[in-house]
């Protein structure tokens, strides 16, 4: 078990001194003059523009200037920036998750939502996935923690990335950008905004990134974990009447990622001769011994993601006097492939000779499609009267398909040859021949020389369909009994529907069994459904302590709908067909927020209480280990944060923050089967370093003929679990992440009124090796392109 870090008393200490730090320095620093005064943030996180500082919420908010000065491809290179986030990589995109404040949904299941909310311009995406392509032409990232379930309903109940792009121009404008990094990483970006009639305004952005890979496959000598991604987001503005706006939006995304191997960093004693096999000695008193260095995988089969996406979003918002009425229709199609390794060697599936003796094969495909269409009405109420409220109507639909096949060696380590060749007479023969096949199995099997080795490959494939319908009216608001005290409300009912069928065959004529194939005798025809209702609601304060502080204290809830754990090997007469209860949260919640001329400086103190937590748990009641979808149990996430931006001088800026966070389970809901079970309370939850923080800094020079750009960011995460403990309450060594530390930097040199940029990148200067996601299996672990030492270059002209 890892060992108490006592995160909040260091949380205190350090939230201590630097508001300290941040007194004395304003004090000495603080002038009236607005020349080098922060520019006020405005953010959409309770759905109508508000500045930062009136928000009652914690907000994480990253700026266009501060994405690009981190040149991260994605939200997983963006969550560094965001202490109370982390990032769970999968094999693919539709199994990669994110936590905020140590809670978030890990699952395989088709038929299960996460509980943090991604939201692109006002759309909710059905699945974070989604997301996880590139990000461009951003205007802002906002990380809203804790439970929203009030505005933004029920896969919200652990948070929200809600992300703005930049809507086009009144004044003609393009940009375009080049960014070229070591291993043949390049990415192209063309802009073009502004307007197109009196009335209307367009812009279109197009993408072109491609990447050879990071670690080499001593199969075929090639780089993997690369990437071919091309996208086109196109946007236009109407002022159709002085009082109504409309905004539609298209995009078109393709990615076809050779990712993501996983490495093995551990023995797992398959291919020890391999070049490939780790440097480790395994788990050496009750630590692993990870080789965080490797980056080779000896592979018969590349890992590959496939990704398509299409949407369409219009946006209404119409004036009706002192009212503002908004409209968001949208439909996303999202197309995901999976083509998976996974035995993890290239000399599997060869041998004459039965399993698990020898190393066998498991590959698979799972193409899935998804087809999303929601619609949000809301009215907002004039600003500034004595209650100031939003009234709301949602509804969404996503359906989704997919078919999973897995091609393996044939398994008979129990006889299990015998019990496939009995339902094959049964299937083919009848009258006398039957009986005495059946008399004599073995002899009958001999007949038709059927064996059952590792080079005997059998499959089996699944179809699965789910569909989700989700239908919500809410109200959110504040009343504001003096200048300076305002009392806060919300509500919102929800009502889900989920239904799923679920049918799997056999491929093999025999119908046997493989390593992670049902053979025939379990063939799936089976459909389900569950419905369920809520009523969540958010109650509070907020006072203005002068013209630069406020303070809030809320209580809000969570809620996240009912699921199934529908996967390729799902059992329809096991725990898999009974669904999966809600997961409820309750938060109390703390807040401070400091704005000045040069400092903005947010904080807050927060408890959550998860009930039902829908988790994947390491199942191993009925013989077999699996990874199952369930309710895991009741968790509390409980600390404090805290985030600032500080120009303490004309040219300097700093960015930061700081995250404490103990979220641990306080009881277990043991398998029903489970001979032998702990509650697990007191231990963590995954995916929740007791402590994050980041700092980055931002130093123009200016010179004569040019502005030199100097861009430092610094984070630090420590160790946390990647999966929930054993049956028994005990941690798996292997699943510990070992904490770590990031550096890097840029420095750009600006011509012409930043008309024309280059910059000098570093990622990762320390060099830094380490890892972000356990896969499983004792030994198999995700190590991110940024876990090394590279450099880049980039260039924008803008016009």
């Amino acid at each position: 078990m890892m060992p108490k870090k006592n995160p909040i008393s260091r949380a205190v200490a350090t939230t201590t001194a630097l508001v300290a730090g941040f007194a004395l320095s304003t004090a000495s620093y603080a002038q009236k003059d607005d020349g080098w005064a922060l520019e006020e943030v405005v953010v959409t996180a309770q759905k109508r523009q508000e500045k930062l500082s009136d928000v009652p919420v914690a907000v994480t908010v990253m700026n266009s200037d501060q994405i690009d000065a981190a040149f991260a491809n994605n939200i997983e290179g963006l969550q560094q920036m965001a202490p109370s986030v982390s990032f769970r990589k999968g094999n693919t995109t539709r199994n990669s998750a994110l936590t905020i404040r140590g809670i978030g949904t890990i699952s395989f299941s088709i038929a299960a939502e996460p509980s943090v909310s991604t939201v692109v311009d006002g759309v909710v995406l059905g699945r974070s996935g989604q997301a996880f392509g590139d990000l461009y032409d951003l205007e802002r990232v906002e990380v809203l923690r804790g439970p929203q379930g009030t505005l933004f309903g029920k896969n919200a109940s652990a948070g929200v990335v809600n992300m703005t792009t930049k809507r086009p121009g009144d004044e003609f404008e393009g940009s375009v950008e080049a960014q070229i990094f070591q291993d043949n990483e390049y990415s192209l970006k063309a802009m073009v905004s502004g307007p197109l009639t009196d009335r209307t305004r367009g812009s279109l952005t197009v993408l072109d990134k491609q990447f050879d890979g990071y670690i080499k496959n001593e199969f075929n000598n090639q780089m993997t974990n690369g990437y071919d991604r091309q996208g086109l987001r196109g946007m236009l503005e109407f002022d159709a009447a002085e009082d109504l706006n409309m905004l539609f939006i298209v995009e078109r995304y393709e990615a076809e990622d050779e990712c993501c191997t996983d490495l093995e960093l551990l023995p797992s004693g398959r291919n020890p001769d391999s070049p490939a096999a780790p440097d480790s000695n395994g788990i050496v008193n009750g630590k692993a011994d990870l080789d965080l260095g490797l980056r080779k995988v000896d592979h018969d089969l590349t890992t590959v993601t496939l990704d398509e996406t299409t949407a369409f979003s219009v946006q209404i918002n119409k004036t009706m006097g002192e009212y503002e009425f908004t409209s968001i229709t949208a439909y996303r199609a999202w197309d995901n492939t999976e083509i998976r390794e996974g035995d993890f060697t290239s000399i599997a599936g060869d041998s004459t000779e039965p399993v698990f003796g020898v190393p066998f094969q498991l590959h698979d495909i799972g193409p899935q499609e998804w087809r999303q269409l929601s619609q949000e009405f809301r009215l907002a109420s004039p600003v500034g009267e004595f209650i100031e409220y939003q009234l709301g109507a949602f509804y969404w639909n996503i359906e989704s398909e997919r078919s999973f096949t897995r091609d393996a060696s044939c398994q008979n380590n129990n006889g299990q040859l015998n019990q496939a060749m009995t339902w094959y007479a049964n299937e083919t023969l009848s009258g006398s021949e039957l009986e005495n096949a059946l008399a004599d199995i073995e002899g009958f099997t001999e007949s038709l020389g059927v064996t059952c080795n590792a080079n005997d490959i059998v499959s089996a494939t699944a179809h699965m369909r789910t569909e989700f319908n989700n239908w919500a009216f809410f109200g959110d608001g504040k009343v504001n009994v003096s200048d300076d005290m305002r009392v806060l409300f919300g509500l919102r009912y929800t009502d889900d529907e989920i239904e799923y069928s679920h049918k799997r065959r056999s491929n093999d004529e025999f119908g046997r069994r493989g390593v992670g194939v049902r053979p025939a005798t379990e063939n799936t025809d089976f459909s389900g459904k569950a419905d369920e209702t809520n009523v969540s609601g958010k109650l509070g304060f907020q006072w203005d302590l002068n013209e630069e502080s406020m303070v809030y204290a809320t209580a809000s809830q969570g809620y996240k709908g009912p699921g199934f754990n529908i996967y390729y090997n799902f059992k329809a007469n096991g725990d898999d067909a009974a669904p999966i209860s809600e997961e409820t949260s309750d938060a109390l919640e703390l807040g401070w927020k400091y704005t000045a001329d040069t400092l903005i400086l947010n904080a807050a103190i927060f408890r959550t209480e998860i009930s039902d937590f829908q988790a994947n748990n390491f199942d191993c009641s009925d013989g077999t280990c699996i990874t199952r979808l369930t309710n895991a149990g009741d968790v509390t996430t409980e600390g404090i944060e805290l985030d600032f931006t500080w120009r303490p001088m004309e040219n300097l800026t700093f960015y930061g923050g700081i995250a404490s966070i103990e979220a641990e389970i306080d009881k277990f809901n043991c398998p029903l089967e489970a001979t032998s079970c702990s509650d697990r309370s007191g231990l963590p939850v995954p995916f929740a370093p007791e402590l994050k923080y980041s700092l980055m800094a931002e130093y123009v020079i200016p010179m004569e003929n040019m502005d030199i750009i100097l861009n430092g960011s610094f984070v630090h995460t420590d160790e946390q679990v990647a999966t929930l403990p054993g049956n028994d309450g005990s941690e798996n060594p292997a699943a510990v992440l070992p904490e770590y530390d990031i550096f890097n930097a840029s420095i750009g040199f600006s011509f012409d009124d930043d008309r024309y940029r280059i910059s000098l990148i570093g990622k990762n200067l320390g060099d830094e090796e380490y890892v972000t996601t356990y896969s499983g299996d004792g030994f198999r672990y995700q190590v991110p392109r940024d876990a090394e030492r590279y450099f880049g270059a980039a260039f924008r002209a803008s016009f």
